[in-house]
């Protein structure tokens, strides 16, 4: 897989994160990823890269504020750092270098709301390099502006048309509005220009089972499957969309043997554990599936689906009191949902 694929992964990893309460370790992680920096890359292009010691050196400061600047950073102390570079900004409004800092800062510190506007500020003092073009759209993406992400990447893949990161991203819109067609299109793309690219054939098969092609859809998700099993840090998330498709179609068996596999992988991605728990509620085992739906409710406290299930089981078995409690939490949850913009797995 090629450099620029892998700090994707890493990228779109964050962004699953968010979800589930991880977001600053994860964040503090594609931080020292990235300012690491990479040698041997495939494709010709450059990436959001954190703030490196280049992208440090373009600023014009004095001795001091640039060591308290980088002491900021290295402990982590986005506040501090992003308090300074305002004050700089007012000082020098022209510095682009400034503004660039600023958003990466913001970036690393969750802002991507603020990272955006500071970009857009950047962008009329000169254009955005690509790296920094990149950083804004995933900050669309991860603020639910799709509508705004989309021309950024069509600029992208235009200024390098050999990147699959770009394609790849252009797919997951794609299929956030069901165009289904174009969602194929885009991701078949990103595997004819990297055909590791493990996360491009995993929504190949979500298009797939949109499409209700089934064996397609296995055919992709396998081949995803395949390639996580080769990465150093694999992803829950093949199997689990795997393991998902199998359960729809009753093949109760091998969803769960698939299941299990993402739960070996990550033992904490309350979402294998709820769709494991939906399988053995359908297999009949109930207090399997109550242990594990639990187990996924507990992993992440926001997540509404478990409650509803575990509503349906004590149902079942004429627990009326246990059934209430749950769809109550069930509803708030699914409210405060609606309320912060998320959208989730159904």
């Amino acid at each position: 897989m090629n450099v620029p694929t892998k700090v994707y992964l890493l990228i779109e990893n964050t962004e699953r994160l968010l979800m589930h309460r991880r977001t600053q370790k994860v964040l503090v992680a594609l931080f020292l990823f990235l300012a690491s920096g990479s040698s041997g890359q495939d494709l010709q292009e450059t990436v959001p890269a954190g703030v490196t010691p280049d992208l440090l050196k373009s600023l014009s400061l004095e001795p001091a504020r640039r060591s308290n600047l980088q002491a900021a950073i290295l402990r982590r102390d986005y506040a501090a750092a992003e308090s300074l570079l305002v004050e700089e900004a007012t000082r020098d409004p022209q510095s682009q270098p400034i503004l660039l800092v600023l958003a990466n800062i913001l970036f690393l510190d969750a802002k991507h709301l603020n990272c955006a506007v500071v970009l857009k500020k950047a962008e009329k003092l000169a254009p955005l390099d690509e790296r920094n073009r990149f950083l804004l759209a995933l900050s669309y993406v991860t603020i639910g502006r799709s509508n705004l992400a989309h021309p950024e990447l069509e600029k992208l893949v235009q200024a390098n048309p050999f990147n699959a990161v770009y394609p790849y991203w252009l797919a997951r819109l794609a299929y956030r509005r069901m165009d289904i067609r174009s969602a194929v299109q885009h991701a078949q793309k990103a595997i004819q220009l990297d055909p590791a690219f493990m996360k491009a054939y995993d929504q190949l098969g979500l298009c797939y089972g949109v499409q209700a092609d089934w064996d397609a859809a296995i055919q992709a998700f396998q081949e995803a499957v395949r390639l996580n099993g080769q990465m150093p840090v694999p992803s829950p998330w093949p199997s689990t969309n795997l393991g998902t498709l199998l359960l729809r179609l009753e093949r109760l068996d091998d969803a769960e043997a698939t299941l299990r596999q993402a739960i070996s992988i990550d033992g904490r991605f309350p979402i294998a554990h709820y769709r494991l728990g939906q399988v053995l509620e359908k297999k009949a085992r109930y207090e399997d599936a109550i242990a594990e739906l639990k187990q996924a409710a507990g992993l992440d406290p926001t997540y509404p689906e478990p409650h509803y299930a575990l509503a349906r089981i004590y149902r079942q078995r004429r627990d009326s009191t246990a059934a209430g409690k749950e769809i109550s939490i069930f509803q708030d949850l699914r409210r405060s949902d609606k309320q912060r913009g998320v959208i989730r797995p159904d």
